[in-house]
């Protein structure tokens, strides 16, 4: 971390960790109405419009633009909120969630011996979601390692410091992940980001076809784990979070890809409509399109 990005990264991540969850929730929605008052000249706010518009096409122009402010709005809190989520002592974070629900789907699925697959959706905070997870249990996260070797190098060393086991998405990674689940234990996937070329198919998101990873489908057709959606709620009045656990469809462990990536995209798509403002509409998920589909953004 020698560069000035990383020196940078650093600093803001140690700045915003001083700051009680009030201060640095309060600091991010600052941060997110700046981006709204930019309008068109932003182009985070241009992308959570053009992926609001394509998910929610019912919605007036009033409802879209009051959803819009409210997402920049989280996403600046959960870009506030890192300095808190990687270097507040790990007991002093947990004493802010305040509700887990249907954590007994995760202990079930251990139990039956074959692991537990999280879908961890970019929804709430997924930072505390791992905090709390790689606390309770033996936890190996799979994530896309960013093109910065620097930021790279820091998300590992910040959440190796709360227990979580990183996998990088490819081969090596794969293999890592097989084995945990061999071992009974609960591998988390990010499912809302591109894959690489040749790593996915197109499949249905809010009824859009999206490049969706094939991947979560395969492991679980694979092991036999048990597949539980799971997201971190950012509760009213910087009071903490709520976490919440839900069974994915059924039908995700099929051998069929396109059937089985539809449901893992049905069974985000169902965290999603729960929590709509904390989803980061901020990422170009509809980036890719199929062959002779017009763009979207």
């Amino acid at each position: 971390m020698k560069t000035i990005k990383g020196i940078l990264a650093i600093l803001a991540l140690g700045l915003t960790a001083l700051l009680p969850l009030r201060w640095a929730q309060g600091l991010g929605k600052r941060l997110g109405r700046y981006f709204y008052r930019q309008g068109d000249s932003s182009r985070i706010y241009r992308t959570t419009q053009v992926n609001l518009l394509t998910c929610f096409p019912e919605l007036s122009d009033q409802q879209r633009q009051e959803l819009t402010l409210q997402s920049l709005e989280q996403t600046g809190q959960s870009i506030a909120e890192m300095g808190m989520s990687w270097l507040w002592p790990v007991q002093r974070t947990l004493k802010i969630i305040r509700t887990v629900h249907n954590e007994a789907l995760i202990t079930e699925g251990i139990n039956q011996g074959k692991g537990v697959i999280l879908i961890a959706p970019h929804l709430g905070n997924w930072e505390i979601l791992n905090l709390y997870l790689s606390n309770r249990y033996t936890f190996t996260a799979m994530y896309k390692p960013p093109r910065q070797k620097q930021m790279d190098s820091l998300i590992k060393r910040m959440r190796a410091r709360l227990g979580t086991d990183m996998a990088p998405a490819n081969v090596q990674g794969v293999r890592k992940v097989m084995k945990a689940l061999r071992r009974s234990e609960m591998v988390g996937i990010l499912p809302d980001q591109e894959p690489d070329v040749g790593s996915g198919i197109f499949a249905d998101f809010f009824g859009t076809p999206a490049l969706t990873m094939t991947l979560l489908p395969q492991l679980a057709a694979q092991t036999g784990a048990k597949v539980v959606c799971g997201y971190a709620k950012r509760l009213e009045g910087a009071t903490g979070f709520d976490i919440y656990f839900s069974e994915a469809e059924a039908d995700i462990s099929l051998k069929d890809a396109l059937l089985a990536t539809e449901a893992m995209n049905r069974s985000v798509e169902r965290c999603v409509r729960e929590l709509p403002e904390q989803y980061q509409w901020e990422y170009k998920r509809f980036n890719s399109r199929p062959e002779g589909a017009a763009r979207i953004y």
